[in-house]
């Protein structure tokens, strides 16, 4: 499935990730979000059923991007949880093969694959991905996921120029306006930037991420990959 590429401002898109509680998720959307992430991987703390995620998905405007975070789990899996839990979009943060990326977004999903610039899959591998856009972070880290670490963004400078582009991993309000300048993504993902422990997030740090994040300037044509068609 393709990304919207109709340019509504100059600034990147927001997501949120690993929401597990509806009223910071309904919070959130209040606040400005485009999307928000919710992570199906069991060792992480930031775990949500599919049950739980359904709940919350219901709590949401119907333009709001619900993203689900799977690691290396089977194409029946993911498509079962995506159509229990109402999710708009899966998100592959393992070492997903391209038949897969290609096998969900037959399914009329939007399909985000993770990339890394310390491990595998790379970065520099996107063209072999027939996905809707792409995540890239380190990949330093016991879990999967930026691990609160950030990392020379500026790697990134012509990759969004070639490929949708969320950027993530060790993303805060100190750092976000940096971050965008040298690397030019179409849309920024954080977790644990804006919260008071896993799981948890501080309303206040996310404010003052979106308002930040506003003040930050896209000077290339700029994808709207959090799109929701009613």
């Amino acid at each position: 499935m393709s990304v919207n590429h109709e340019i509504k401002d100059l600034t990147p898109q927001v997501k949120i990730c690993g929401l597990t509680r509806v009223d910071e998720a309904v919070a959130c959307v209040a606040l400005g979000v485009d999307a928000i992430g919710l992570i199906f991987y069991p060792r992480s703390p930031r775990y949500i059923t599919a049950a739980q995620a359904e709940e919350l998905s219901r709590a949401l405007p119907v333009s709001v991007c619900t993203i689900g975070v799977f690691v290396d789990e089977t194409f029946d899996n993911i498509l079962r949880t995506a159509q229990s839990a109402r999710l708009n979009a899966v998100q592959l943060h393992g070492v997903e093969s391209p038949g897969l990326v290609e096998r969900l977004c037959n399914e009329e999903l939007k399909v985000i694959k993770t990339l890394f610039t310390n491990r595998k899959p790379f970065y520099t591998e996107a063209s072999h991905f027939p996905a809707t856009a792409f995540l890239v972070e380190c990949g330093d880290g016991s879990l999967p996921g930026g691990n609160a670490r950030a990392w020379d963004f500026s790697l990134l400078k012509d990759f969004g120029k070639n490929f949708p582009l969320i950027l993530a991993g060790g993303l805060s309000v100190n750092n976000i306006i940096e971050a965008v300048d040298q690397s030019q993504p179409d849309a920024v993902d954080i977790s644990s930037g804006v919260e008071a422990s896993p799981g948890q997030k501080d309303l206040t740090k996310v404010k003052a991420f979106i308002k930040t994040t506003q003040k930050t300037r896209i000077v290339k044509p700029n994808r709207r990959i959090f799109y929701v068609h009613n």
